[in-house]
């Protein structure tokens, strides 16, 4: 496993397919999880998981710390943890396509930051509309659940701008082990309950090591390659290949049935790729 980031021919696209594979692999590990442990212990040992996964593999405590890398990585991993505790909790009471797309407001509103002309705002209102109809939003949920989902989409921002941050100028992946590390210290009182029964069983915590690396390892490590190549509006645009992998998966291995709907959410976020991908002066 490569968490180098260093920089590729391999197009951003095809990168952002390969972690959504990864991402929405570890999100069906977890669904065992949350049959023995609650949404706040889960998002704990996914984050605590990940950290010791990088730590140990990149043996980050013999790098030369500064303040201002530590800073940085702190602050990032702080984001990243709450981020995900957030959209765990705002699961707990919301259908699953209304919290994905209350959550995508943060990288729409990235993405808008950036937008500045017709092509790459038109795309942006192509690529939102279609994650809405992957996300298959239904009229229910509570005003917590609500809540906890905007917070995720707060930190999915925090998470984009914070992350260009550290992929171009800090400790890259070595910042994201040790800022997930001090991430799920502070996020600790909502799981820390449940991990004497965690640490106990090893079916859980194997669970969880797998969870970490295939939903958090991978995932962002690519995310760091990426945001070292382009812009943070160009990264939080792509951020709508997401979904559309999640459905091609599900479609392809899961034998989920694809409804018409939702072929055209597909077609709508790659279509807006399309446009968005001619716009050459967002392209840096």
């Amino acid at each position: 496993m490569n968490l180098n980031p260093s920089k590729s021919s391999t197009s951003p696209e095809l990168l952002f397919v390969l972690g959504g594979i990864s991402q929405y692999s570890g999100a069906a590990t977890a669904v065992s999880l949350f049959e023995n442990i609650s949404p706040g212990g889960v998002a704990l040992l996914r984050v605590l998981a990940a950290a010791v996964a990088i730590i140990s593999f990149r043996r980050s405590w013999k790098r030369k710390w500064n303040k201002k890398d530590l800073v940085w990585a702190s602050a990032f991993g702080i984001v990243l943890a709450v981020m995900n505790l957030s959209i765990y909790l705002a699961i707990e009471t919301l259908p699953l396509g209304n919290a994905v797309a209350i959550e995508f407001l943060g990288p729409i509103a990235v993405a808008a930051v950036g937008a500045r002309t017709i092509k790459s705002a038109s795309s942006l209102g192509l690529a939102s509309v279609g994650v809405i109809i992957l996300a298959g939003v239904q009229p229910s949920g509570t005003a917590l659940g609500i809540l906890f989902a905007l917070i995720a989409g707060l930190m999915w921002a925090a998470y984009i701008v914070l992350g260009h941050q550290v992929a171009r100028h800090g400790a890259a992946i070595d910042g994201l082990g040790v800022g997930m590390l001090i991430g799920a210290f502070v996020i600790a009182p909502f799981g820390i309950t449940e991990m004497g029964a965690a640490f106990s069983s090893p079916s859980i915590l194997g669970l969880a090591l797998l969870t970490g690396v295939l939903s958090n390892v991978i995932p962002y490590s690519i995310d760091q390659n990426v945001l070292s190549r382009i812009s943070r509006s160009r990264f939080a645009f792509l951020q709508a290949l997401l979904p559309v992998t999640a459905s091609v998966i599900a479609f392809l291995f899961l034998n989920q049935e694809t409804s018409w709907a939702e072929v055209g959410g597909i077609s709508l976020v790659l279509v807006a790729i399309l446009i968005r991908g001619s716009d050459h002066s967002q392209l840096k």
